[in-house]
């Protein structure tokens, strides 16, 4: 990975700031032919993206499909299918009181935008937000993770080349690039990653009075009960939590269940995880790696906290952790203190349903949380007593895959959410149009001084109710 020149970050802004100020990228034509840029672009080099990921992360050709390059291609078709009308002027009522009149809410680009792309899913989390931004008609800036270098100097290498670079612009490099941009003035920040960098972004743009998006996940809970086939269970547990390696925002992070249910469910997560990867996990190229060697030790170092009960195998060289299943983990150890982010499953036992709820409740809100139960009484609870970026019943992680529902966090889990129009809303102000003419002047007979005692029994009487 090459990273860009500091020198050449506030340069490459005021460029991009300027094109947008000349309206470049306002025009409904641009942004469609942008997006079918992209669109080509992750056609034509998808062979090459593929080898990217797997160089970073160890992913296989039909995971980098499904979970980074298919779904980014899905997102531009959808945005493509609808982009006239998000675009479209939305007239809304006006009271009584101020007839006649019109009203409109018009969206409109923001400006200049920046996206901080995660190693985790380095190419789908730099471009999806972008996908949003073109669509609105922003200028951009991308910063992919330099923890995923393959990945960065590809997007870095293609994306100048496939979209217009009046308007589009990458920056590589590691913090001293990302801090030189924080420097500077945008009009939305796109951040996806940790907690603690989240913080930093969050301090740097309030220098600028910059609104953020954080997209920043958080320990996602499981929770199943004794209503639910479990063998099924098991296998859409062992797939949401170790597809890349357990390296996803949204993974189930551990599992509550009653010891009953835990006992029962231990076995069968066994088996999904050998139907799903085999027992030689190491060769198996379905099976990602631990991105670094931080991680990985950092990961190796939670084996400590609890029993192994399968898995646990691990080798530094090639950053291997084979699927891992912990009981006996005690609820403030260091591993249910902190986001896994990696193939580690802890199984925590709960008395019931109350102090399931009860254990996820009192903790920071998550960003996903995922409920294993036929039980209606069950399902309401989750839905009224536990606050997340979002709830779902017998899957997880799908949730990302439908453009119409919002994906983000709430509390420290992130602030703000995309896809579908949600993305192009966040790139967006829906600017208020009120349209009154200035005859008749029926503002002077209302509300306008002087004031008679007619107009008072008006603001007193009438107002009141209409407005």
């Amino acid at each position: 990975m090459r990273a860009t020149s500091i020198t050449r970050i506030p340069g490459i802004v005021q460029g991009l700031r300027h094109s947008y100020n000349r309206g470049v990228t306002r025009p409904e034509a641009w942004r469609r032919e942008q997006l079918l840029r992209l669109r080509k672009l992750l056609q034509d080099r998808g062979a090459d993206f593929e080898r990217a990921l797997f160089d970073d992360l160890g992913k296989s050709g039909t995971e980098s499909q499904l979970t980074e390059i298919g779904f980014l291609i899905s997102e531009i078709d959808h945005a493509l299918a609808h982009l006239s009308k998000w675009m479209r002027p939305r007239r809304v009522s006006v009271p009584l009181a101020v007839l006649p009149a019109s009203a409109r809410i018009i969206p409109e680009p923001l400006g200049v935008v920046l996206v901080i792309a995660p190693w985790n899913y380095p190419l789908m989390l730099a471009l999806s937000p972008l996908i949003g931004a073109l669509a609105a008609g922003n200028a951009a800036v991308v910063k992919p993770s330099e923890l995923a270098p393959a990945t960065s100097a590809l997007i870095g290498r293609t994306l100048a080349d496939a979209l217009d670079p009046r308007a589009v612009a990458v920056i590589e490099g590691a913090v001293p690039e990302t801090t030189a941009l924080l420097e500077e003035r945008f009009d939305h920040i796109f951040y996806t990653g940790s907690g603690r960098v989240g913080r930093i972004i969050a301090r740097a743009a309030a220098e600028h009075l910059t609104p953020i998006t954080l997209e920043l996940g958080g320990k996602s809970p499981a929770y199943v009960d004794d209503t639910v086939p479990l063998a099924e269970t098991a296998r859409r547990i062992a797939w949401g939590k170790f597809i890349n390696a357990g390296q996803t925002c949204v993974a189930p992070d551990y599992v509550l269940g009653t010891a009953k249910v835990l006992r029962e469910l231990a076995p069968l997560l066994e088996d999904a995880i050998r139907d799903l990867y085999g027992t030689a996990t190491d060769r198996n190229p379905d099976y990602g790696r631990i991105v670094d060697d931080a991680q990985f030790s950092r990961l190796v170092g939670y084996l400590d906290d609890g029993v192994v009960v399968a898995g646990g195998r691990h080798d530094s060289a090639s950053r291997f952790i084979e699927p891992t299943l912990l009981t006996g983990v005690g609820r403030d150890s260091s591993v249910m203190r902190e986001e896994i982010f990696g193939p580690i499953l802890p199984l925590i036992e709960v008395q019931d349903l109350g102090d399931a709820i009860g254990f996820v409740a009192e903790r920071d809100k998550p960003l996903a949380a995922y409920v294993f139960s036929d039980d209606g009484d069950t399902r309401r609870r989750w839905e009224r007593e536990t606050s997340s970026g979002a709830l779902s019943f017998g899957v997880p992680v799908l949730q990302l895959v439908a453009p119409e529902l919002p994906f983000g966090g709430v509390g420290a889990s992130g602030m703000g959410a995309y896809h579908g129009e949600r993305s192009f809303l966040v790139f967006s102000h829906e600017k208020p149009v009120l349209s009154k003419p200035l005859v008749p002047d029926t503002l002077a007979a209302t509300i306008m001084p002087p004031y008679t005692a007619a107009k008072d029994t008006l603001a007193r009487r009438w107002l009141r109710r209409v407005l």
